[in-house]
């Protein structure tokens, strides 16, 4: 009769044993479910375009004056910036007499030719036609200012000059995009 106990009572453990892995099986499939529903969503999320960061706003000051000198022989902008520059002339001496200007000039753009082409532009602030230039301010006299925003150009060094004639010697710089 023992024999017939144990073997009822094994025969039990053994069933229960069985049930219970059968729901733990269960459970991890409706887990292993859930989980594939929550990736699918999580991709779903990433799939969405992201709205592109707005170019980061930059102002840079420059200052000009009666002695034919930038206050800056270089300028540090971001890449893909928006750059606003305000040209200060600090001096009192008319435009017509020591008129100044920034002018950014493309990369490979010779200074001599330039401003050789520049002389004959003057109703045009001194900045001749062609592609050249990137941006460039109006012709100010003492006491006045000017301003000019413009998309920094791709990552390097470009030159920049006052280009009313006879000024690029003294007045130039480099214009720096990191």
């Amino acid at each position: 009769m023992k024999k017939i106990f144990l073997s009822m009572l094994a025969a039990a453990v053994m069933t229960a044993c069985s049930s219970s892995t059968e729901e733990s099986t269960e459970t991890v499939e409706t887990a292993t479910a859930e989980e594939t529903v929550v990736e699918e969503s999580t991709e779903a999320e990433t799939e969405e375009p992201a709205e592109a960061p707005a170019a980061q706003e930059v102002t840079v000051e420059l200052e000009s004056n009666d002695m034919m000198k930038f206050d800056k022989s270089e300028i540090f902008v971001p890449a893909s910036s928006k750059v606003t520059l305000t040209l200060t002339h600090t001096g009192k001496m008319k435009k017509e007499v020591m008129g100044h200007n920034f002018v950014l000039l493309a990369k490979g753009t010779s200074i001599p030719d330039f401003a050789a082409k520049a002389v004959a532009a003057k109703d045009n602030d001194y900045i001749p036609e062609g592609d050249a230039v990137i941006a460039h301010t109006s012709i100010i006299g003492g006491g006045e200012s000017t301003s000019v925003t413009f998309d920094a150009p791709a990552p390097g060094t470009y030159q920049f000059i006052c280009s009313f004639p006879g000024h690029y010697g003294a007045m130039k710089g480099e214009f720096i995009v990191e």
